[in-house]
């Protein structure tokens, strides 16, 4: 399973995020957008193929339209998707977690949330409305089998219920990616009170999962003389690298993520000196060394912080023409997300950045005073000789 908008269009909106190629958005829901990638076109011609001789045999002569009711099944089931993820979703921004967007494709779907539960509480909640979802949807559609009349109408609510209940069930495998792996995690967050080792052991359980359904054919061949064709190899070698490669990302987040909580602002920040924005280059740059400062901040006429100056610009400019061109020329117009405060750490640091991209942001105390300049050449070297200790 599994960002600040900025200002878009006329209307004032934030601007939608750009999604991958290959992805149609097609509405939202509760204000989540709803993407269908173009894998899933494959999984309805596949149902459509799979299906065609069981409708044939409860429908005889539909000819081609037996393929167009395997696709029309594919929605239906889809669906029924869409209801596991959206309980995600819904579940999710109750606790206040932002979501993204909800993605349906090859293997399912996925609801993605832009921010970590805060408790373990919350990450089992999160996680378990969703396999409950499915095998709701699919008691119920068991319950309904009962007052189904024979043909096209019982075969497609048979197949929901049976889906369903096996996507509920698989998906409390206790391995990330899947749902099961974050109550595994939000266990061992319960008890070790460490987010991150819960991360860790789940993801490995994953990995565990991974093998398991990799070694499937072989297993079931030995088990219940059931003889594997290649189709049941292919399939169990893309759910066991989807496994794979879900469990082994979130062991890399989890190090990556055990790491910012000694990323700090303001031992980072570089000294900084305020200047008139008419002033010449030449001459802010003075002062700065005067002031034995890192950075330079711009204000305006009425002494309002307007600009901070890249360092990357002024370098750029000839020294024989610093001392003509106003240091505002060399300077990047202050926007809503690069003033933070001075006491901005860890995976709050991370995220103010990433919502605004820039080279450097103005840290301010509580009392709105300048404190200094963050420059994120200097937060990534931070993080990455602390990525070597």
């Amino acid at each position: 399973m599994s960002g600040d908008g900025t200002p878009g269009g006329s209307n004032g909106r934030p601007a939608r995020p750009p999604y991958p190629p290959g992805t149609l958005r097609i509405g939202s829901i509760y204000g989540v957008d709803v993407l269908v990638r173009s894998s899933w076109l494959l999984v309805a011609l596949l149902i459509a193929v799979l299906l065609a001789p069981r409708v044939e045999q409860v429908h005889p002569g539909l000819g081609a339209l037996k393929y167009v009711a395997g696709i029309a099944f594919a929605v239906l089931l889809y669906l029924s998707v869409l209801l596991h993820e959206m309980a995600h979703a819904v579940m999710a921004q109750r606790y206040g977690l932002g979501v993204r967007s909800i993605s349906l494709h090859f293997l399912g779907g996925a609801t993605e949330i832009d921010s970590e539960a805060r408790t373990p509480g919350q990450e089992f909640k999160v996680a378990v409305v969703g396999p409950l979802t499915s095998i709701a949807v699919g008691a119920l559609a068991l319950a309904l089998l009962t007052v189904t009349p024979d043909g096209l109408l019982r075969l497609s609510v048979e197949g929901l219920a049976g889906a369903n209940l096996v996507i509920g069930v698989l998906n409390l495998v206790p391995g990330l990616p899947l749902d099961g792996g974050r109550l595994l995690k939000a266990a061992v967050w319960r008890f070790t009170s460490n987010m991150h080792r819960g991360t860790i052991v789940a993801a490995w359980g994953g990995r565990l999962a991974a093998v398991l359904v990799l070694g499937w054919p072989v297993l079931n061949r030995v088990l219940f003389g059931t003889v594997p064709d290649v189709f049941d190899y292919l399939m169990a070698f893309v759910i066991a690298s989807f496994l794979w490669t879900g469990a082994t990302a979130s062991i890399v987040n989890a190090r990556v993520r055990r790491r910012l909580p000694g990323l700090k602002a303001r031992p980072l920040a570089r000294r900084v000196v305020a200047v008139p924005s008419e002033l010449p280059i030449t001459e802010a740059v003075r002062r700065a060394q005067e002031a034995g400062a890192g950075a330079i901040v711009v204000h305006a006429g009425d002494d309002r912080l307007s600009g901070v100056v890249n360092e990357a610009a002024l370098l750029a400019t000839p020294e024989d023409r610093r001392a003509w061109v106003p240091v505002s020329s060399v300077s990047r117009t202050i926007e809503n997300g690069m003033v933070l405060g001075a006491d901005i750490s860890g995976e709050d640091l991370i995220k103010a950045m990433s919502s605004t991209p820039a080279e450097e942001y103005v840290l301010v105390e509580p009392d709105g005073t300048i404190f200094g300049v963050l420059a994120t050449i200097d937060v990534d070297r931070a993080f990455e000789e602390g990525a070597t200790k």
